[in-house]
């Protein structure tokens, strides 16, 4: 199996919440490397650009809202099977399915405020990377 490369946000809640340390210990500690690591913040066209594929879903209008109210964590993680792993690292997205030990379980509050994002393909982790990563910045 080869190295492949994911894409994570830690999200707003999470970061005004101080668990961003926690949630990035627990990426390294499943075997992550760390390419790329920058806290942003998020404009409402930017928001609204990175997820434009939940524009037509009804919640896309509040998680534009809640990606804009404070700052985030960009990272650009490699390993093996990167993509699969770190959804396993994360948890199901409703933190009340997700399993004991994952990120969601230990800090997100609801389906909506679920303190992290992740890649869920490797074509989709290629153009999220881009969104925010030059490939210079790649290390």
């Amino acid at each position: 199996m080869s190295l492949e490369r994911t894409f994570s946000i830690i999200k707003p809640d999470a970061v005004a919440a101080g668990q961003a340390g926690e949630i990035l210990a627990m990426i390294q500690q499943a075997g992550f490397r760390m390419l790329g690591l920058r806290m942003t913040r998020l404009s409402e066209a930017q928001a609204q650009a990175f997820y434009a594929v939940h524009r037509e879903r009804p919640f896309f209008a509040g998680l534009v809202k809640f990606m804009t109210e404070g700052p985030i964590i960009v990272m650009a993680l490699e390993r093996e099977d990167a993509v699969r792993k770190l959804r396993e690292v994360m948890g199901a997205t409703n933190p009340a399915n997700a399993a004991e030990g994952t990120v969601r379980k230990r800090f997100a509050a609801n389906i909506e405020r679920n303190c992290i994002h992740g890649s869920d393909a490797p074509e989709t982790a290629e153009v999220e990377l881009r969104f925010f990563f030059s490939t210079a910045e790649l290390i």
